[in-house]
């Protein structure tokens, strides 16, 4: 998440705390928007998620392993 907060607070101007603030919002607004599975993943993929850790979208389109 700390690149998103940089390049928001690079593009706008903000400091880091309001663009900090800007994301999260902007984070819980779509996750309340989006259905599950796809909240979560939203988290893991923005920063939730272990460094290099992408989600496995395609087991959500009937893909799998």
């Amino acid at each position: 998440m700390d690149q998103l907060v940089n390049e928001v607070s690079q593009r706008t101007g903000l400091d880091e705390a309001t663009s900090r603030q800007a994301v999260q919002v902007v984070i819980g607004y779509l996750k309340g928007r989006l259905p599950e599975p796809f909240g979560g993943m939203l988290e893991q993929f923005i920063g939730g998620g272990q460094p290099g850790q992408t989600p496995d979208l395609g087991s959500l389109f009937g893909g799998g392993h």
